[in-house]
């Protein structure tokens, strides 16, 4: 504060002298002027860090010396100063782009007032949040030690991703890594919720949060038919609810958002499993047994998910029980959602449209194994940063304006998330054990008992076996998976990439989220 330089430009500026002085005893440094002319010649020769600006003044007038000052340096506040309320004049203000204007007469706790609202408002709001995190980090510790339910485990994640927003706003490294321990403590504590109720959810529904294989019934099914309004089904995979988080301002700007609501990505949360649940609306070992030909395990060749449209089509046979039109795209390619966004109007004649993005599935891909995008993707901050800057400029945003002009229910949601993964957790399998980081389906695995939630028998856990002694075995918070082979290698490469198959609240607790038009 005592390095900020003032220019104050008023033909009255005598009768300024108490604010003046104020500022002085504030530690402001104020230079003053009579007129545009001169205010303009010292601001094109020092530095100065706020404009006060007379509307009325002789010669040059307030908004001339404003664009003149704004041509210079485009990145200093402007405050102006003006006898007149007329609208007009304020329009011409604010389309010259001041930052603030007062109406006089003014007083010096008025001067003040905006004085910090412009210039110390970074510095105040990074105080404020740091101390406001300061006191909720006190209340989220003791919240972490008890024994909740999963609704406040949504709570505890939820407040997490608001103050990692929060701070992310703020340049205190400390507070970061506050909030970096702190995240990790509740992945450990969440971990070991999952462990001791997650096979407790498969055998007794009523206990169980709604899940992949109900989501569609429970969420995107009512809303078919609702005043012969076409619902939207948009599955961005692997976005996580930070990510949903930094994008819904960009939704909202075209939608209504009716509902904000969470579903827990079943185990393994990986696509093969999670997505394919969401579509069948079944869980892997029910797939299995009813699409023999079509369910692929982890051992076998070929894609895993190319048989969803089969899959969402037998289950809106089965929950709908009569005939639904609707559709099925997926979109792997810019080109491909291009194409979409244009013929977009003919799916408004379907009362259900379910769409796949794939794109930040391929960008946390992409983090692994493109060096340039690792560095563009550095941390959960930039990895959101990315997901915003790709949403800006993709086909996705293009066809939702498009179908925001229309009368449809829109719904956003992912098939599970992403986790950074930071410690590596060696084990030993046979070569047909599956080479995801994030969980292993295999038999005589060899592991860290500690650091993995083992089902030994898949079938309680709703899953398929390949063969009768297989086992799953799945990473807990930020661990992953390295053989003992290569190890050092393996960690290198893989180390503090976004993985997901395993638990943490960034892998399993998933946003769903419901718009209509405005």
């Amino acid at each position: 504060m005592q390095d900020t330089k003032i220019l104050w430009a008023d033909d009255e500026i005598d009768l300024l002298k108490p604010h003046i002085l104020l500022l002085n005893e504030k530690g402001y440094h104020v230079t003053t002027f009579t007129n545009g002319n001169d205010a303009l010649e010292a601001f094109q020769k020092e530095h100065f860090d706020l404009v006060f600006l007379d509307e009325n003044m002789p010669g040059m007038s307030g908004l001339e010396t404003l664009s003149a000052i704004k041509n210079v340096r485009s990145d200093v506040p402007v405050v102006l100063i003006t006898k007149s309320e007329e609208e007009n004049l304020m329009e011409d203000a604010i389309g010259s782009k001041i930052d603030d204007y007062l109406i006089k007469p003014v007083n010096p706790k008025q001067v003040l007032l905006t004085i910090k609202k412009i210039i110390d408002n970074k510095r105040l709001v990074s105080e404020r949040t740091s101390s406001a995190y300061q006191q909720d980090f006190r209340r989220l510790g003791m919240t972490l030690n008890d024994k909740l339910t999963y609704e406040e485990w949504v709570d505890v994640y939820k407040k997490l991703v608001f103050w990692e927003l929060e701070l992310e706003k703020l340049d205190d490294p400390q507070m970061h890594e506050i909030l970096t321990m702190q995240k990790s403590e509740a992945n450990m504590q969440f971990s070991k919720f999952i462990e001791d109720h997650y096979l407790d959810w498969l055998s007794n529904k009523t206990t169980a949060p709604l899940l992949s294989n109900e989501l569609l019934k429970k969420k995107a099914f009512p809303l078919i038919n609702n005043n012969n309004t076409p619902v939207f089904f948009i599955l961005i995979d692997n976005l996580r609810y930070d990510q949903w988080k930094v994008i819904n301002p960009l939704i909202s700007e075209y939608f209504r958002l009716d509902e904000e609501d969470t579903y827990s990505s079943i185990l393994p949360t990986a696509t093969q499993y999670a997505r394919n649940s969401i579509f069948s609306g079944l869980m892997p070992l029910e797939m299995e047994r009813r699409f023999p030909s079509l369910w692929q395990n982890d051992d076998d060749e070929g894609g895993k998910n190319l048989h969803e449209e089969a899959f969402l089509a037998d289950q809106i046979k089965r929950s709908l029980r009569k005939d639904c039109k609707f559709s099925y795209h997926k979109i792997l390619t810019f080109d491909q959602g291009k194409e979409l966004t244009d013929k977009v109007n003919n799916l408004m004649d379907n009362e259900f449209n379910a769409i796949v993005y794939n794109f930040v599935d391929m960008l946390s891909h992409a983090r692994t194994d493109m060096q340039m995008i690792r560095e563009l993707a550095n941390d959960d901050a930039a990895y959101r940063s990315l997901t915003l800057s790709w949403f800006e400029h993709s086909p996705l945003l293009d066809l939702l304006k498009k179908i925001s002009q229309k009368r449809v229910k829109v719904i956003i949601t992912t098939d599970h998330g992403t986790i950074r993964v930071k410690h590596a957790s060696k084990v030993i399998g046979d070569r047909n054990t599956n080479t995801n980081l994030r969980y292993k389906q295999g038999r005589n695995l060899n592991y860290n008992a500690k650091e993995v939630f083992l089902i030994k028998n898949p079938h309680e856990a709703q899953l398929p076996k390949i063969n009768i002694s297989s086992n799953y075995i799945f990473a807990k918070e930020d661990r992953y998976f390295v053989y003992q082979n290569n190890y050092n290698q393996f960690v290198n490469y893989y180390n503090e990439t976004f993985q997901h198959g395993g638990i943490s609240l960034e892998e399993m607790i998933i946003p769903i989220a419901i718009y209509s038009s405005k």
